[in-house]
């Protein structure tokens, strides 16, 4: 069996191709944020709201031991 080197630009494209291939079966999805004790859809904020989110940090939470 030959050997083919994957390129970063090779998995993208094939990603793409496979993608909109696709497109038809693909569903929108969603996001929610907390914001006042309350969960709202990160697409109905503002521009500048929008800004902030984007730049939050995100983080894990190790296990107990």
């Amino acid at each position: 069996m030959p050997y083919f080197k994957t390129t970063k630009a090779n998995y993208m494209k094939n990603s793409n191709e496979i993608l909109e291939q696709n497109q038809h079966l693909r569903t929108k999805c969603l996001v929610y944020t907390r914001v006042m004790g309350y969960h709202r859809p990160v697409e109905s904020f503002n521009i500048g709201k929008k800004g902030e989110h984007k730049q939050r940090t995100h983080f894990t939470e190790r296990k107990c031991s």
